[in-house]
């Protein structure tokens, strides 16, 4: 897929896949399909979060009243802050505010939080979906900001009978609604990072503006093929581990939320890919003997970004060094650096994908978010397992419970 601030590349050959699965999965897509347009339409489906005509649970004018605030603390765990997370270092450059994710259990950021910021002057974003979540109890209350009225904080849950929506109302503090139908990793687009990405200063409608473009022309037919075949290489089991080897640092948060929704979502019913982030060219230099000749059990997807640095490698005359390396800018050996490890990959019939990006703006990372949710969700009903659920998470969720109790 093609297009002028984003590149799509596949180069999955034939030789990693199997033709005959491919035409049934090829097939299988052709019916799927329908099926997501309708519930990309259908406010009671998660896909309806990529939907242009997308209701919020807010309403803009009622959070401006919260842009004063310079320090923001999200508070939240695995797609309810990740999401958010990702917004920010993609733009962290033109931040002007500062924002501070828990998305942990460490009582060393506790204890820095509480030397660092005066908590009367900070915002808290506290999001949970099912409003009950363990680690976010736990940090939201060894902070102690929890006061009746307090006029800098905003809870983001289900409309349910749970903690975070009980103290909205007991306490008289500010809340928005998390749609029920809409789970953490794919809620990015919905209240859960709209909200936070307006509090940054961003142009929240940018963030959603065409991203439904991969359901039509040739962004389908990519869209189509890519799917297939990683179906097909889930099903075939030959590669189970997905590495996404990231040279653009921007991506790095972006990176973590793919991680969440790709294992979350696909691994089931003892299938899947185990996600893994790989920084380049960091990695060059300890994994990357690994990457190219140890075992052929390895998809990668590439990441970067099409740009020229300032930074400028300068050797002056009287170090008596000579280099190819001088004048040269940092984005040109990261870029040569990239075309190597390609060409490496294509010498020895490695099967990877390239994603890089043109330009820098709400709008391409937008459809970054929407395109993986859309192509997850595929590749979950390709392979027969429900992208939707986490089972085996909820399992440990409650024998939490029960060693607390």
């Amino acid at each position: 897929m093609n297009n002028l601030n984003l590149l799509f590349k596949d180069s999955i050959k034939a030789t990693h896949t199997n033709n005959k699965s491919l035409k049934k999965l090829s097939e299988k897509f052709n019916k799927i399909f329908p099926e997501i347009v309708r519930e990309i339409k259908d406010v009671n489906k998660t896909l309806n979060v990529l939907d242009n005509n997308f209701k919020f649970n807010f309403k803009v004018k009622d959070l401006k009243k919260f842009k004063k605030f310079n320090n923001v603390i999200l508070i939240g765990m695995g797609g309810s802050i990740l999401g958010a997370e990702a917004i920010y270092n993609f733009f962290e450059l033109k931040m002007k505010k500062n924002f501070y994710f828990m998305n942990d259990l460490d009582e060393n950021k506790i204890t820095i939080l509480k030397k660092k910021y005066n908590f009367s002057k900070c915002l808290f974003i506290i999001i949970s979906k099912s409003g009950n979540t363990v680690e976010t109890l736990s940090n939201v209350f060894s902070l102690n900001i929890i006061k009746k009225n307090s006029k800098n904080i905003i809870l983001i849950s289900e409309k349910k009978n749970n903690h975070l929506f009980s103290l909205s109302k007991k306490l008289n503090l500010f809340y928005i609604e998390h749609k029920s139908h809409i789970g953490g990793r794919y809620s990015v687009l919905s209240e859960v990072g709209i909200v936070p990405a307006y509090l940054m200063g961003l142009n929240i409608s940018k963030l959603r503006l065409n991203i439904l473009d991969f359901l039509k022309g040739k962004n389908k037919l990519f869209l189509k093929s890519s799917s297939i075949k990683l179906a097909n290489l889930i099903n075939s089991k030959k590669f189970n581990n997905l590495i996404f080897i990231n040279y653009f640092p921007e991506l790095e948060k972006f990176l973590l939320w793919c991680q969440q929704l790709i294992a979350e979502s696909l691994g089931k019913k003892n299938k899947g890919f185990l996600p893994v982030i790989s920084n380049a060219p960091k990695d060059h230099h300890s994994l990357l003997q690994l990457y190219l000749d140890g075992p052929k059990d390895k998809l990668f997807s590439i990441f970067s970004f099409e740009k020229k640095s300032k930074e400028k490698v300068i050797i002056k005359k009287d170090t008596g060094i000579r280099s190819f390396l001088n004048n040269k800018r940092i984005s040109d050996v990261k870029n040569a650096q990239n075309k190597a490890l390609i060409k490496s990959f294509v010498k020895k019939k490695i099967p990877f994908r390239e994603f890089k990006v043109k330009k820098f703006n709400e709008k391409i990372l937008g459809k970054l978010f929407s395109y993986f949710i859309l192509e997850t969700i595929i590749v979950g009903k390709l392979v027969n397992v429900n992208p939707f659920d986490q089972p085996a998470v909820e399992q440990v969720k409650i024998y939490t419970k029960e060693f607390l109790n």
